[in-house]
């Protein structure tokens, strides 16, 4: 893609990553319990936001399920040493391992409690 002659496009940065979910309180609190940060209801009905971290998290609610593999998904660095805590405080809060997609060791495929893709990384970055 050409840009005009002369003219310099506007620089982006990605402000906020919407996750489009059946239930945004539920889940918001999910990925708050691992992340941290504060999550407020958004002025629309059904729209949660968590702040606090570098990338703002957006949880709105949508009428369809999931149902095939995320085409975008959010890896979360850890140090080497604390992975498997992680890994195990992920589940606690009801993350499940997704080894259908990847078993290897450098990271570790989750999945939200609503089914949605991530990585808990440790390997080289």
């Amino acid at each position: 893609m050409a840009v005009p002659h002369g003219e310099q496009p506007p620089v982006l940065t990605i402000d906020t990553v919407v996750v489009d979910c059946a239930d945004p309180l539920t889940l918001g609190r999910f990925w708050q319990h691992l992340l941290g940060g504060e999550l407020r209801k958004d002025h629309h009905e059904e729209f949660f936001e968590l702040r606090g971290g570098a990338v703002g998290l957006d949880f709105a609610q949508v009428p369809e399920a999931k149902q095939v593999k995320n085409r975008l998904h959010l890896d979360l660095r850890v140090d080497p040493a604390q992975r498997q805590q992680a890994i195990d405080h992920a589940l606690a809060l009801g993350a499940t391992t997704a080894d259908d997609l990847y078993d290897g060791d450098r990271w570790q495929v989750m999945r939200d409690p609503e089914g949605n893709e991530f990585c808990i990384v440790w390997g080289a970055a």
